[in-house]
């Protein structure tokens, strides 16, 4: 009896910590997208244009891009409870001085700093997690840090306008603020105090290299997302920053104690999931950009109207958790993500062809189905990662991971900008017009993407990931993983 209590008190304090970690994954991923909503009266509040407002957006997603690689060694160094439970302070912190800010440089600096938080928080609690968790459990647990990357970006538009009709902008800062004083004791209960025996000295030439290449990166990629006229100075940021990752790439082949682990990417099921992974990740986040847009642009709804409908699609990600589990360790990965990817495609496709007309079932039913795919491709996705990754080498390989999927989520922003832009002249040429063309053509266009995710999926042994779900002993995959 009190072996079955004491192991059910265990899964009871993984399953408390998997829900911390997405409580604050949650946190950081709405506050990356909810200004986007509350930028006119943000603008007007600090008298500048609304367009002005992006810098503090990208602001925050450079500072994640910048120190989340730093994640693994400072929690390698310092403890994954301490650097979990600072992070979240930080972020509190600056979430409640946003909220004070009384001009744009002011909310700048503070989302910086609010920026480093996330990059500490999120990959930090997400390693305590991997740490602490069997590799037979690893299904379960992953389920409970997917669902907050699915929710937030389409929650973010509906709370930003309620947040901004009928209370203020600062409240979309205020709200963390709650949140984060109750999480803190909770960190300290249940986030274990792991940390390696030897302290690696920080690679302060990858960390210097990798930050500036990576902010490269993600500010060519925000100026993508805007007009056409900003477009050159943002293929000149990604072409340098392009240039400084490669300079990167090779300092961590050269070097004994890298920043980041590449190693890593030689584990077939890692190299899949931060491949196929990320672009599907990218895909999926254009979507929330352009259905918005669509609604209110081409259909004529309300900013209320057009994020109430977006709710759907995070009902179609609630609903399918119960049956994912299922659904892996019956068919398996590989399978999954081929069927899966495929009908990914076909709702994209789908939401082309949606119109003014369509009835509002329909529409809703099509984002359910929607929902539905985005969640168990990108379940299958984080977890398959893990899977055939060793102990000593989870550090490296989540920091790494963690830092392609913060990329990849910058990048589906300027995919879903990319593809509509795109779509203008070519909808024209295919006999298409109408205030809904250009959708149409773009949401085909990303509709192709999936299917690249579906090449390299079949890529895989029909048995990867079995280890995750009881199919395979631990014992094997590591003789697996090994012998390749």
């Amino acid at each position: 009896m009190r072996d079955g209590g004491g192991r059910k008190g265990e899964e009871a304090g993984r399953r408390g910590l998997a829900l911390l970690v997405a409580g604050a994954f949650f946190m950081e991923n709405l506050d990356g997208t909810i200004i986007s909503t509350a930028a006119p009266d943000m603008a007007a509040s600090f008298g500048v244009r609304p367009a002005d407002i992006g810098v503090a957006m990208t602001a925050y997603f450079v500072a994640l891009a910048v120190f989340i690689p730093v994640s693994g060694w400072a929690a390698d160094r310092y403890g994954a409870r301490r650097v979990f439970v600072w992070a979240i302070a930080v972020f509190t912190l600056a979430s409640a001085l946003c909220a004070a800010a009384g001009g744009l440089p002011e909310l700048v600096v503070m989302r910086v700093v609010q920026g480093i938080g996330g990059a500490m928080m999120v990959p930090v609690g997400r390693l305590a997690v991997l740490r602490s968790t069997r590799k037979s459990d690893l299904l379960r647990a992953v389920a409970w840090l997917t669902w907050p990357g699915l929710l937030a970006p389409v929650l973010a538009p509906a709370l930003g306008g309620l947040f901004t009709t009928y209370a203020s902008w600062h409240w979309i800062f205020l709200v963390n603020v709650p949140l984060g004083v109750l999480a803190l004791p909770f960190a300290l209960r249940l986030v274990p105090d792991l940390r390696q025996p030897e302290r690696p000295r920080l690679d302060w030439v990858g960390f210097g290299l990798g930050g500036a290449g990576l902010a490269a990166v993600v500010l060519g990629l925000e100026r993508f997302g805007a007009a056409p006229a900003a477009w050159g100075a943002g293929a000149s940021w990604f072409a340098a920053g392009v240039a400084l990752c490669f300079l990167t790439v090779r300092h961590f082949r050269g070097t004994r104690s890298p920043l980041l682990d590449l190693g890593a990417l030689k584990v077939d099921t890692f190299r899949v999931s931060n491949a196929g992974g990320a672009l599907f990740r990218a895909v999926i986040t254009a979507v929330p950009f352009l259905l918005p847009l669509m609604f209110q642009g081409a259909f004529g709804w309300s900013a209320a109207t057009a994020g109430l409908v977006l709710i759907s699609v995070f009902a179609g990600n609630v609903a399918v958790k119960p049956l994912t589990t299922p659904l892996l360790r019956r068919f398996g990965f590989r399978t999954v993500l081929l069927v899966n990817g495929v009908a990914t495609a076909g709702t994209f496709v789908l939401c082309g062809l949606l119109g003014p007309h369509t009835p509002m079932a329909v529409v809703v039913s099509v984002l359910f189905v929607s929902g539905m795919c985005r969640s168990v491709s990108l379940s299958a996705y984080a977890t398959i990662g893990f899977a055939d990754i060793e102990p000593d080498r989870t550090s490296g390989a989540n920091a790494l991971s963690s830092t392609v999927q913060q990329l990849a989520a910058g990048l589906g922003v300027a995919f879903g900008a990319l593809a509509l832009r795109a779509a203008g002249p070519v909808a024209p040429l295919l006999g298409l017009d109408g205030p809904v063309a250009p959708y149409r053509v773009a949401f085909a266009l990303l509709a192709l993407l999936p299917l690249v995710t579906v090449v390299e999926a079949a890529r895989l042994r029909r048995d990867a990931g079995a280890v995750v779900t009881g199919a395979a002993p631990a014992s094997r995959a590591g003789a697996d993983t090994a012998a390749r």
